[in-house]
């Protein structure tokens, strides 16, 4: 119903050379099955942003269930937010960097 990339997207991680490397055996594989528009290249790193913050969101929902505080402590502590920043920032650097394929 999608994007295919909101499929594939996760399989690639790592430094850009690492992602270069396992999304073009990924889409090798897939093309070998249906043509990919590469312009969805494009959603990866916006689609990663959106994970990491409905992931945050996703926990903050559940702060009210008694288990939360055992399994989920560093979620409130200043660490964990401090990282979550950085991640962030990094995201939105990677979102301006070229894309890996054209």
């Amino acid at each position: 119903m999608g994007p295919a990339i909101q499929d594939l997207w996760m399989l690639s991680g790592g430094s850009r050379q690492e992602q270069h490397s396992s999304l073009s055996a990924l889409l090798e594989g897939y093309e070998s099955v249906r043509t990919f528009d590469r312009r969805e290249l494009a959603l990866i790193e916006p689609l990663r942003t959106l994970r990491m913050i409905h992931y945050s969101a996703w926990l903050a929902q559940r702060t009210g269930d008694p288990a939360f505080e055992r399994h989920f402590s560093w979620f409130a502590s200043e660490q964990y937010w401090q990282e979550q920043l950085l991640a962030l920032k990094d995201q939105m650097d990677r979102m301006q960097e070229p894309l890996l394929f054209v």
